[in-house]
């Protein structure tokens, strides 16, 4: 009789293994989801187009008003790592120009050729045209950027730093429209369309300049020693407004403590050369000059008046001051973040993204929001538990098109009439890209967790709980940036919306995961986005990454001897960092692409090559060392995995290798994966869908036994 109930119990255990394997068909299930991109509308009319992302298949897709039903209109059917940016209608709503092919994500080499594929002759980066009713497919030049003329008949665009000119339907071959010394971007056309305005960086300075024709000479605009960028035309060509920072030089300063980033809005009258300068920023840490998305999102409205983002009260939001200069007026207050600015036809509203709404827990999503250029406060259009980005106006400023997602659906393009909605009414015009084999019913709700580090700073996390009772192997999962921010729900980005649904897999095969938003991050105001001795100068940011952990410990869902630890870029950074100093707290972990020292960061970017060091060059150096993993290579015992694309722009392929030579010398017990030819993004999605489950498999191995 004990026999047979031992046979039973063993058959039971083989049919709970077959089902769970049928159960799981890996994470290529989970990446089962079309992600969309680079929404964009005409400025007349009932028209939008996006870029959508399908298995690696990325083609373009356009709508009109008023059923809004999508249609493809390219016909690209390869994974073959070509990402579509610089998305954009013709003014006469007849055309779309997009780039097609680079690495815009990139920190270096953004217009260089990718090629994943492994092609004999690399594709090139080049500018396409479509029309949006659909047609030919137009490869017009090789080139990036592309501005198209006011009358939709040109398209502007770069080669090579410099200008070029092409016709929209491709009836000719591009031309170079004209040579200055330095990398040219930012171009614009003049409302009329009879100028281009654009910003020559020349290094250390950079000069704004006016191109009219091939008769008359480039015009520049009050050149100085300093950095002027962000040229915007006045509603009636007569004027720009521009941005102003310090050119590059001056004495070493120290290289830990914080400095203010100082920069001023001027505009200038053309017909006069008069400049003016209407507004400089406060000389204070928060006043300096904004990095989150957009930057100073600076834009020339109605009403003679500038609308830009300041981060000086604390929270990156907009403001508006006259064109004559006096004191600005904030016209979003409040405690959230303000992102994906876009400005009406008429030039009198802004709409935007925001993390605010009636429920305390939106600071961890994403809503849609408006606010008058002459009438402060924020109205959020989206409320709810779903998450919604980078709207933009229809023509006729009544509807907005945006991306909506949920903690299940992936994202789609939705509608919003402004006018006719109630508060958070909208439809949703992309439900057919959400696969039927994409395992929804298997994705969980994340919940908002905040703890202590130990310094005393309040961490927010979103918590993926397995189901079942019991304890479990646990995950802390670091994203990377750091300037980014993991929602309750999908993200905004492409690549973190890779790690959502790595963390949806690795709860679904009985992991819990915790998705850390450490300090550095954005979404919690400047202290927490800025904060002292952050990374080379002193990785305060790991406190919270090791106070998850610690707070893990504590749970009864969590195994205490089992909690692993994974992310990508700053992410494998503090990963690294995590296994060398406490490898007794994380089991296992997995390092994607991660710096791991900060010197070899330093030493590349010039700043031990000159005579003149600054006054705490040798503190800052002995800082960053202490700062990076492999200072602590010696107390690391835990195995990794390490993970690394040897065409990376964004983090030095030779970070990873460095690494893997120490922890062969000492022993430590590692595997590792190489792609050949991908960037830091994963641009060939059959890539991406490796590395996941190769996290997954690892702990498995790791954590599973």
């Amino acid at each position: 009789m004990k026999k047979r109930l031992h046979l039973l119990g063993a058959f039971q255990c083989l049919l709970l293994s077959v089902l769970l394997n049928a159960q799981d068909q890996g994470y290529a299930s989970f990446k089962e989801y079309a992600f969309p991109s680079e929404l964009s509308s005409s400025v007349s009319g009932g028209k939008i187009a996006w870029a959508l992302n399908e298995a690696g298949r990325r083609n373009v897709y356009v709508a009109e008003a008023p059923e809004y039903k999508p249609r493809m209109i390219t016909s690209y059917l390869k994974d073959d790592g070509q990402e579509i940016t610089s998305l954009t209608i013709s003014d006469d709503g007849k055309w779309v120009v997009f780039v097609r092919g680079g690495e815009h994500s990139g920190n270096w080499e953004t217009g260089l050729p990718v090629n994943p594929g492994f092609e004999l002759t690399p594709p090139k980066v080049r500018l396409v045209s479509v029309p949006f009713a659909g047609g030919i497919v137009h490869e017009l030049a090789e080139g990036d950027y592309p501005a198209v003329s006011p009358d939709s008949k040109q398209v502007a665009f770069i080669k090579s730093g410099q200008v070029w000119l092409v016709p929209v339907n491709g009836g000719e071959s591009a031309r170079n429209l004209f040579t200055t010394r330095g990398s040219v971007h930012s171009l614009e056309w003049s409302p009329a369309g009879d100028r281009l305005l654009f910003v020559a960086n020349r290094q250390d300075h950079a000069v704004i300049g006016i191109y009219t024709d091939q008769i008359k000479p480039l015009k520049w605009v009050a050149p100085s020693f300093s950095k002027d960028q962000s040229p915007r035309w006045s509603p009636d060509g007569s004027s720009i407004v521009f941005v102003r920072t310090p050119g590059t030089g001056g004495a070493p300063d120290s290289m830990l403590a914080g400095r203010h980033n100082p920069w001023s809005i001027w505009t200038a009258e053309l017909a006069t050369n008069k400049i003016t300068r209407i507004w400089k920023a406060p000389a204070t840490l928060k006043g300096s000059f904004p990095t989150t998305h957009g930057t100073t999102n600076l834009h020339w409205v109605a009403g003679n008046r500038i609308v830009y983002l300041s981060y000086e009260d604390g929270w990156p939001h907009l403001y508006a001051i006259a064109a004559t200069g006096g004191k600005p007026v904030l016209l979003t207050p409040g405690k959230f973040m303000v992102e994906h600015v876009q400005i009406s036809t008429d030039k009198k509203w802004l709409v935007f993204s925001a993390n605010t709404g009636p429920d305390a827990k939106d600071i961890e999503r994403r809503h849609i929001a408006r606010v008058q250029i002459e009438r402060p406060g924020a109205e959020v259009l989206t409320p709810g538990t779903g998450l919604e980005w980078t709207p933009v106006f229809t023509g006729d400023g009544r509807q907005l098109a945006f991306l909506s997602a949920t903690a299940q659906r992936p994202p789609v393009p939705a509608i919003l009439d402004t006018q006719k909605d109630a508060a958070g009414g909208f439809r949703l015009i992309g439900e057919q890209f959400v696969s039927a084999n994409l395992p929804q019913h298997r994705f969980v709700t994340p919940q908002q967790v905040i703890f202590k580090a130990s310094d005393g700073v309040s961490v927010h996390a979103d918590l993926f709980l397995a189901e079942g009772p019991g304890r479990k192997p646990t995950i802390v999962y670091v994203h990377g940036g750091p300037p980014r921010q993991m929602l309750l729900g999908w993200n905004y980005s492409d690549y973190y919306s890779n790690a959502y649904a790595s963390n949806q897999y690795l709860t679904s095969l009985g992991f819990n995961v915790l998705a850390v938003n450490y300090r550095l991050g954005i979404g919690y105001g400047y202290d927490f986005h800025k904060p002292a001795g952050g990374g080379a100068s002193g990785a305060s940011e790991y406190l919270d990454i090791k106070a998850a952990g610690e707070w893990l410990k504590t749970r009864t869902f969590t195994d205490p001897a089992r909690i692993g630890i994974y992310g990508g870029s700053y992410g494998g950074y503090l990963t690294a960092l995590a296994l060398a100093r406490d490898s007794k707290l994380f089991a296992a972990g997995v390092d994607i692409h991660g710096v791991h020292d900060w010197t070899i960061r330093f030493s590349q970017n010039g700043i031990g090559d000159r005579y003149e060091k600054a006054p705490d060059y040798e503190k800052a150096m002995k800082t960053a060392w202490q700062s990076s993993p492999v200072s602590s290579i010696r107390s690391w015992t835990s195995p990794v995995l390490i993970i690394h694309g040897d065409d990376d722009r964004n983090v030095q392929f030779n970070q990873s290798v460095d690494l893997i030579r120490r922890l062969e010398q000492k022993g430590v017990p590692m595997e590792t994966l190489m792609i050949a030819d991908d960037t830091h993004h994963w641009m060939k999605h059959t890539n991406c869908v490796d590395v996941y489950q190769e996290v997954a498999n690892y702990f498995i191995k790791t954590l599973k036994k």
